[in-house]
């Protein structure tokens, strides 16, 4: 088994849902080399996440933010972690709903991920900068 592990800096991206399939797959290019394996997707951030879904229509990530503003809402009167700024606790919430890994699987040297599937950067903050994600593929 072969094992392949690169840290990657994502450009700065506003807050919402964003694809990064493409910048995943060209900072990995050893996963060319795997026949059977996977992909482990690890960001090292409290208040942004990751998920698999939609990759064709944007209305889609759209949904997503809209979506998660009103499940997990700024300035709730219970919210105690408040100093670093009202989009920070939710973001927090947000990530660990979401994740902070995926487990994708290489087949025939390509993510074998479905027709309408894109990895997300989901950002919940209204001003990161570029987040940091960990790729680890391995197989044979």
């Amino acid at each position: 088994m072969k094992y392949y592990q690169n840290e990657i800096r994502l450009r700065s991206y506003k807050r919402g849902f964003h694809l990064i399939t493409d910048d995943v797959t060209n900072a990995i290019p050893e996963i060319l080399k795997i026949k059977v394996g996977m992909l482990h997707v690890f960001i090292k951030h409290t208040s942004a996440g990751l998920t698999i879904n939609e990759n064709a229509d944007p209305t889609v990530r759209m949904d997503f933010e809209s979506h998660f503003n009103q499940m997990v809402p700024e300035d709730a009167p219970y919210y105690i972690h408040t100093y670093e700024g009202p989009d920070d606790m939710p973001a927090h919430i947000k990530a660990s709903l979401l994740g902070n890994s995926l487990l994708v699987p290489i087949t025939d040297g390509k993510l074998n991920l479905g027709i309408w599937q894109g990895i997300y950067l989901c950002e919940h903050r209204d001003h990161a900068s570029g987040r940091r994600l960990v790729l680890t593929a391995y197989g044979s």
